[in-house]
Order: C-alpha cells, then sequence, then structure tokens
C-alpha cells in the first residue's frame, strides 16, 4: 500500500476542507502563491541535497515512484499542506482575536 500517496493526497484534501469552512480565502491570494514558489525553491535545494546524496531514502513500498528530480511528488504535495494548514489556522485564530 502507498501510504505515504495516500497520506499526503488526504492532507491537501483537509487543507481544501478547511480552508472553505474556516473562510479564509488563502488559496485565492497571490501572494501566498508566490511565497509556495520561494518555498519550493528551497525545498528544491534542501531536499533534492538530502534525497540526492541518500542521506534520506523513501522506501518504494510507501510512495507512488514519481520524482521531481530526486524528490518524490508527495513530498511537494505534504509540504504544500504542511504550510497552507498553518497560515489557514494563523489567519482564522488571528480573525478570531479581534
Amino acid at each position: 500500500m502507498k501510504e505515504y500517496t495516500l497520506l499526503s493526497v488526504f492532507s491537501a484534501a483537509l487543507v481544501l476542507i478547511a480552508g472553505v469552512f474556516l473562510k479564509t480565502n488563502l488559496l485565492k491570494r497571490k501572494l501566498f502563491w508566490f511565497f509556495l514558489l520561494v518555498i519550493i525553491f528551497f525545498k528544491f535545494i534542501v531536499n533534492g541535497y538530502l534525497t540526492g546524496k541518500n542521506i534520506v531514502i523513501y522506501n518504494p513500498e510507501f510512495f507512488m515512484g514519481l520524482r521531481i528530480g530526486s524528490i518524490p511528488v508527495e513530498d511537494f504535495i505534504f509540504g504544500f499542506s504542511m504550510v497552507s494548514l498553518t497560515i489557514i489556522f494563523w489567519e482564522y485564530f488571528k480573525r478570531q482575536k479581534t
């Protein structure tokens, strides 16, 4: 079973649901997508080094096997989810405080 693939897709779906449910409109903001590109750039540097030098090794049983460079696609999906969900909660709780 491809657990990493399933978990990364599930986490991305959770982000989309949270964004709609909490009404932050984060995914509609151009600034968010710009900064996501900045994060992806640094992900290529750091994660590319770690996976390219075999410091971090992924077991093929747990992911699709698709890579961008040496980085599994699931890492990008999970990274999107982690950053986006954090900002969605930040925006939501900031709005609740005021």
